[in-house]
């Protein structure tokens, strides 16, 4: 019988990342069982402690060295293998390049159903009601799923992880993925590094971006100031980053980076809803653009009507000089 909940969780440099923490919070909020956390990749045990430590009532580790880096292939035999053995009503993925890849082949597989990019989660008796943005941001929509095992990816810093208890212990227990290598279609062939610079996107409190309307890449001098003046990330629209004014790394939207920092200031972005679909979890959204109608304005809690030329300079300056800086 189908029982607790799963959440599938990430290790990065043998750590926990935030997102799986958020999730072991939220997986406890649910109050509908035992919390199982599942580890896959290869050394990822180390993650074990810190999955305890912040919420998880046992832990799964799934370590194999043909996991060592994300394949579609391999890492959804071994999901299969978890869920069949795990047996949960409900399993969370993050909403990460992970979680957008293989929650809905693990969903299909299963002949259930998956909540994307879930920002709230509810029970209503024994099933799971997620709720996520839709158009653009503009509104939100409380989904269901009819099927189990209910399943659903959480956008990351939607959720509060809980204090963090290093004397909790959670029992380990490893599951024999069982790769069948010949069922794997694809071979990374080559793999290309891109060094980042500064704070992550995902990771930032604070993101200032710009837009088409900063006229020239020569132009994002004045956004990486306010940007190094504030401690913020550096993002951009996806017209900027087609462009080439700016690395797709630094792409904020749909198709881009999805980021839900306490402050987004957006320069000379007119928020097409592609846009917004990537920043409409921001807690606040200062936009800076000289059109009174510009879209963007609708999820503002300030707006500023002007040529981001005469506000974005003296804002900079006097951060700095409030700073001392």
């Amino acid at each position: 019988m189908a029982n607790g909940i799963l959440v599938v969780g990430e290790v990065d440099g043998g750590a926990l990342v935030p997102l799986t923490a958020e999730m072991l919070g939220a997986a406890r909020r649910l109050e509908a069982g035992t919390v199982t956390c599942v580890l896959m990749g290869a050394g990822v045990e180390a993650g074990a402690k810190d999955a305890a430590a912040f919420g998880a009532d046992e832990v799964l580790i799934v370590d194999d060295p043909a996991m060592a880096e994300y394949n579609t292939d391999t890492y959804l035999q071994a999901m299969l293998k978890v869920i069949e053995q795990a047996s949960p009503a409900i399993a969370l993925f993050g909403q990460s390049n992970l979680g957008r890849d293989l929650a809905p082949r693990v969903a299909f597989r299963l002949n259930t159903g998956v909540i994307m990019d879930c920002v709230e989660l509810a029970m209503d008796g024994d099933r799971m009601q997620g709720t996520r943005p839709c158009y653009g941001g503009n509104a939100r929509a409380v989904n269901v799923v009819r099927g189990d095992p209910q399943i659903a990816t959480v956008r990351a810093k939607s959720q509060d992880p809980i204090e963090r208890d290093d004397s909790r212990e959670a029992p380990v227990t490893k599951v024999d993925p069982a790769i069948d290598m010949a069922a794997v279609r694809v071979k990374v062939t080559n793999r290309q590094g891109m060094t980042a610079e500064g704070i992550r996107l995902e990771d930032a409190d604070v993101v200032v971006s710009g837009g088409r309307g900063l006229g020239g890449p020569e132009n994002f001098d004045v956004i990486e100031s306010l940007a190094g003046a504030l401690g913020a990330a550096v993002g951009a629209s996806r017209a900027v980053c087609d462009l080439g004014w700016r690395p797709v790394s630094d792409q904020v939207g749909l198709t881009g980076k999805v980021v839900s920092p306490t402050l987004y200031i957006a320069v000379a972005i007119s928020g097409a809803s592609q846009h917004m679909a990537g920043c409409s979890g921001s807690k606040n959204i200062v936009a800076v653009n000289k059109d009174a109608d510009a879209n963007i304005f609708k999820a503002s809690r300030f707006g500023i009507v002007e040529d981001y030329a005469k506000v974005i300079g003296p804002l900079t300056e006097a951060i700095k000089k409030e700073k001392g800086t």
